[in-house]
């Protein structure tokens, strides 16, 4: 006798209109949007019980089309499992007579905070996450930070979703908390030197974070003093510190611009000083040296970025000088300031390094690897007066290795080697950098991961991931989690897609706004590159992309549904116009500068229309579709995919499976255990697999 499967939910049509720039639009779905969505954020059982039944439906009937899987979705998840080493901890980060780490214990699902006397043996458990998380469906940690006389920790959680957090201080000598509890944070958190002062940023009524507070402890929090208030929704704001430690910063920033502001550690009590004000177009970010502020820049033209020096007592840009002048193609990530030497991260050509000037006479020398495609990162640690740089290599058949750096004898030390303790050949897997053509001519990397005994005759499965978006680039580094598709016979890649700044900050601006549609392109031809090339075929890569990677999802999914077999899209960002012409959304401001704004541009509103997955999904044949969202989530809402999915329903002349599954206790991130996160990445990847052995 066959279990029959439930029929798909049909989400009622509700149709709504509206005029933009003298064009109606029409929604069916537009009711899956709750009106009280900030309430919802705090509290999730505030959900419209309609919706919320709705939501339920398409998660039974999602669960019931992968309930065959489930033996694949276990067998999976033991093997991720198995690769991950589930005692593990950090490489402490000393920090005078201190070192500071987190660790997991076995079966433990969350991080435990620790330290330890420097070079010491004895270990203090700070926070243990797996206590503090117990009876909660979602617990996650923000930031945490140690005060400057290492006696108290202050440390925010959230238990929603929501990223909202709540911040709290703890002796960490005796473990217990302090009644000072501040809620609806951002998370972060900077002290002052005094050790009794703190910094943080609370969110406003819709979920962005615009206001910088003072907090005294043991004084009431409603007597919070505002010391920074951003007046443009379009910006948002956040803290840092600089690495000597004399000044707490205050970044006000969109997407293309931003203004720093210092506070002096030492004297918390004065008013932030602008270091440059903002200016259209213009980014950098600020360290401090003697007299000297240390500025990354793109001013005067440096698209790539240059990096010049300040005094610290007046630090207009005309006092700007310039150190390590602009180079095109070589894009500076990051900066490190120490006492006596500086190192930067850049990329040039798709690949980082590592180069470090000494300060005394500028002498520069660089660290860099020899494999195709690679990743490597830099930490800052918690000293500035010291000659040791701490960074992280890994490729995608190489675990990721931690050095210890000495930026005077350039001699490295391995710290850690990720352990795999199911075991992991290196020698057994192929990792390659591919370039495909973009219909406009350019050069588009792809990375790639394959067993050394896969076929390269376009036999083999592909999944194919991308993102383009906000600049970020997608490093080629390790992953445990994939080889359970690899060695199942998948080829797995990176599309390196404009939209990131994987080939420099050219390569972003080339991806966003009116040239958006070459994020799009670039990963269509990256597909169509790897079908001619013999590691897959057309109809057999399943595409996979989250957040504004799974507008991505979208977009290819309406441009060329014939190239994909499937696609995995992880809280994808498909109603691209309805969201940005809602300013009363947690992003629609800032983002503007991302997508355009459309409801000051009629421009800009058509080229958004031309694209937004949600608003071009036509009567045509498409892929098998996941969609998966956070019912909490404020930075993707859940009816994005929830409107999606059923509008892709009313539309799709295949009979392949469009399936959505919602997170009811989660948001952005997805669940927040470690094994937690591993069972959705289970679900993912069993959907791969089972649309693939479909098509046989």
């Amino acid at each position: 006798m066959t279990t029959r499967l439930p029929a798909a939910p049909a989400a009622q049509k509700r149709t709504t209109t509206t005029s933009v720039h003298g064009t109606t639009l029409t929604d069916d779905f537009t009711w899956l949007r709750a009106e009280n969505w900030q309430e919802v954020m705090r509290k999730p059982s505030a959900l419209d019980a309609e919706i919320r039944g709705y939501l339920e439906a398409e998660n039974a009937y999602t669960a019931a089309q992968l309930q065959g899987t489930l033996p694949l979705q276990k067998k999976l998840f033991a093997e991720m499992k198995a690769r991950m080493k589930q005692d593990d901890s950090t490489v402490p980060a000393p920090d005078g007579d201190f070192e500071y780490f987190t660790s997991f214990v076995a079966g433990g699902q969350y991080p435990l905070l620790q330290r330890r006397k420097r070079n010491g043996r004895k270990e203090t458990v700070l926070v243990d996450g797996n206590a503090e998380a117990k009876g909660k469906a979602y617990w996650d940690i923000g930031g945490s930070e140690h005060s400057p006389d290492q006696r108290l920790l202050a440390y925010a959680v959230d238990d929603k979703g929501s990223e909202l957090y709540t911040l709290r201080f703890r002796d960490m000598k005796t473990g217990v908390d302090l009644p000072d509890v501040i809620t609806d944070t951002r998370g972060d958190v900077i002290w002052a030197n005094d050790s009794k002062t703190v910094f943080y940023v609370r969110l406003d009524d819709n979920h962005r974070p615009l206001y910088v507070y003072r907090h005294t402890l043991g004084t009431p929090v409603e007597d919070d003093e505002l010391v920074f208030e951003e007046k443009s929704t379009g910006y948002y704001v956040s803290l840092d510190k600089t690495q000597s430690g004399r000044f707490v910063l205050i970044d006000s920033h969109d997407h293309q611009s931003n203004e720093v502001y210092l506070l002096d550690a030492d004297e918390p009590a004065q008013r932030p000083r602008v270091v440059a004000k903002r200016r259209k177009g213009h980014q950098y970010s600020v360290e401090h040296r003697k007299s000297k502020l240390i500025i990354t820049t793109n001013s005067d033209k440096a698209v790539d970025f240059r990096i010049c020096e300040a005094p610290v007592d007046d630090p207009k840009m005309q006092n700007w000088k310039e150190l390590i002048p602009h180079v095109p193609g070589r894009l500076i990530i990051d900066t490190v300031v120490y006492k006596q030497h500086m190192a930067r991260l850049e990329r040039e050509n798709g690949l980082p390094r590592i180069v470090v000037r000494r300060f005394k006479d500028g002498k520069e020398h660089t660290i860099a690897f020899d494999e195709e495609a690679y990743a490597l990162g830099m930490s800052d640690g918690f000293e500035f007066d010291t000659t040791t740089l701490r960074f992280t290599y890994s490729s995608m058949t190489t675990p990721s290795e931690t050095f210890d750096y000495d930026l005077e004898t350039r001699k490295r030390k391995l710290r850690k080697r990720q352990e795999v303790p199911s075991g992991h050949d290196a020698s057994e897997y192929v990792t390659r950098r591919l370039y495909a053509t973009a219909p406009d001519g350019e050069q588009v990397p792809i990375s790639v991961l394959y067993r050394r005994d896969t076929p390269l005759d376009g036999s083999a499965p592909c999944l194919l991931y991308g993102y383009g978006a906000y600049g970020i680039s997608m490093p080629a580094s390790f992953s445990t989690v994939r080889l359970s598709l690899v060695d199942r016979g998948f080829v797995y890649a990176i599309a390196h897609i404009r939209g990131g700044k994987d080939k420099g900050y050219a390569w972003y601006t080339d991806g966003k706004l009116k040239k958006k549609k070459n994020t799009f392109l670039d990963f269509i031809a990256a597909g169509e590159h790897l079908a001619k090339e013999g590691y897959t075929s057309r109809g057999r890569i399943v595409a996979n992309g989250g957040s504004a990677g799974g507008m991505l999802m979208g977009a290819v999914a309406n441009m060329a549904p014939d190239l994909f077999l499937g696609i995995i899209a992880n809280v994808p960002f498909v109603d691209v116009l309805n969201t940005m012409l809602d300013d009363t959304l947690p992003l629609t401001p800032p983002e503007w500068l991302e997508w355009g704004n459309p409801v000051a541009s009629k421009a800009e509103f058509e080229t958004i229309r031309s694209y937004s997955p949600y608003d071009n999904v036509k009567a045509q044949a498409y892929p098998h579709i996941l969609a998966v969202g956070g019912l909490t989530d404020p930075r993707v809402t859940y009816w994005e995919p929830a409107k999606w999915i059923a509008r892709l329903r009313t539309l799709n002349t295949s009979d392949n499976l469009l399936l959505l599954k919602t997170n009811m206790e989660a948001g952005h991130g997805g669940a927040s255990g470690r094994f937690a996160h591993l069972k959705e990445v289970a679900v993912d990847y069993a959907f791969a697999l089972l649309i693939e052995k479909s098509r046989t």
